[in-house]
């Protein structure tokens, strides 16, 4: 459970700041995701600014009155922001010291080391999922884009051979697994337990990257034969190091986080007593805040210092690990203001009401609710906090394991066809030399396996928990 929980269901508990019907409360949603959406696609404005702008015109149309609508929406965005925004920093840090010390590197030449022929597509989905752990998804394009390029050029691969599995584990990473700021988010939203998410999002992502990386890079490679582009093989982030931190050292504070968050959920439910010393331990060690922060402070010893990191160095590279989260972290909190105004409209209820009269799983809404969304913006951050926030009400009655798939569905329907308003997809064109055709027939139907094939074995998931 989340720190902000107690404080989402109070504001959750409030009146609504409108009386509107749920016809006008419809509307009024269609309304504010068609100026969020036209504010992005149309005149290129920043997310954070669209989703303040789309919250306020939801409010109008709802016939909120203007003072309450900003008071539910920077209440929104300070509680989002207070509750992910640490943890997304924590991850930033953790990432920046992985790429800047070598350590990225010194796993992928590990790995490549002791694969070759058939093995290396598994080899590259393995990489990038190890690697897309703390890293946000365009850093991993980054990191992994001059591997990928040299393994194809060198090995004479077919670039989508190499690159799709590379692509698909990183990709699954953001969508699904936390500490990424979507899931996060989702996990604040919903007041999922992030351990059993994790958990959960580890389940599922296994079958799902072997499904929409080694498998479908077959036919991706049949379908755009293309070898490396000459030129795009940027310099390594260690070429400048004089050593290296090791595979081992490196591979552990990576899962550091990971295995403490997950001994949490598994004490929770193995014990289930509250008074319990174990459990009391593993609920500390194992909150998100203290897992990432332990593995911040590890990685500046078995990161950081292992390259030969002055304090100085170290330093730096921290300081330089927050700037570019800036723009994350506002479009993260303005989602949750987002989601708060449309909680306090009243347009939670609506959504509630319409999934009985329709019958519709819940699993399922989300998904559907999370895609559209995310075919109108091209942003999977603001298709899982836009969607987190409307299903949320759907969440009250689940039991803890199907709210961390509900999360996961949220996350799934995030990823699904990735077009051309996504800056991802222009990010795979350039890097891989494509044209617009080719990137749609291996990036956005990657992208589709992903969301698609992640639903299914959530649903399976669902009959079993």
């Amino acid at each position: 459970m989340t720190s902000l929980s107690v404080e989402t269901l109070a504001a959750d508990a409030v009146e609504p700041i409108t009386s509107a019907g749920n016809a006008q409360l419809g509307i009024a949603v269609l309304a504010g995701i068609a100026v969020i959406v036209l504010l992005i696609t149309k005149f290129r404005m920043h997310a954070f600014l669209a989703l303040t702008i789309g919250s306020l015109a939801l409010g109008a149309f709802a016939g909120a009155p203007l003072d309450k609508t900003i008071t539910s929406f920077t209440a929104g965005l300070g509680s989002t922001v207070a509750g992910v925004g640490v943890l997304i920093a924590l991850g930033a840090i953790l990432g920046k010291l992985l790429a800047d010390s070598g350590g990225a590197d010194q796993i992928v030449d590990t790995i490549l080391a002791k694969a070759s022929g058939r093995a290396m597509p598994w080899a590259m989905v393995l990489i990038a999922s190890i690697i897309g752990l703390p890293l946000f998804f365009e850093v991993g394009i980054v990191l992994l884009i001059p591997v990928v390029l040299l393994v194809a050029k060198r090995g004479n691969y077919s670039l989508m051979r190499i690159g799709i599995p590379a692509l698909a584990g990183l990709s699954v990473m953001h969508g699904l697994i936390p500490p990424h700021p979507g899931p996060l988010a989702a996990i604040d939203s919903l007041d999922a337990n992030l351990g059993v998410t994790l958990a959960l999002g580890v389940v599922v992502a296994i079958p799902t990257v072997i499904l929409a990386g080694p498998v479908f890079s077959r036919f991706a490679a049949r379908w755009v034969d293309i070898k490396a582009p000459e030129g795009m093989v940027p310099q390594r982030a260690s070429e400048d190091l004089d050593r290296r931190p090791s595979f081992g050292a490196t591979l552990a504070t990576v899962l550091l986080p990971v295995v403490l968050m997950l001994a949490k959920a598994l004490v929770d439910i193995v014990v289930d007593n509250p008074d319990n010393h174990l459990q009391r331990v593993t609920d500390v060690v194992g909150s998100p805040l203290i897992a990432l922060l332990a593995a911040v402070i590890v990685g500046m010893f078995t990161l950081g210092r292992a390259a030969g990191f002055t304090k100085d160095r170290l330093a730096s590279t921290v300081e330089k690990s927050l700037a570019p989260i800036a723009g994350v972290l506002l479009i993260v909190g303005a989602g949750g203001g987002f989601k708060q105004t449309l909680i306090d409209a009243g347009v939670g209820q609506m959504i509630l009401d319409f999934s009985e009269d329709w019958s519709i799983p819940a699993l399922l809404l989300g998904w559907l609710i999370a895609v559209a969304i995310r075919l109108a913006t091209g942003s999977a951050t603001v298709a899982t906090i836009s969607a987190a926030g409307l299903v949320a009400p759907l969440a009250a009655d689940m039991s803890t394991a199907h709210v961390a798939l509900l999360v996961l569905a949220v996350g799934a329907g995030s990823l699904f066809f990735s077009h051309v308003n996504d800056a991802g997809f222009w990010l795979v064109k350039e890097y891989f030399g494509m044209d617009v055709g080719q990137t749609v027939k291996t990036w956005s139907v990657m992208e589709t396996i992903i969301s698609v094939a992640s639903l299914v074995f959530i649903l399976l998931l669902s009959l079993v928990l």
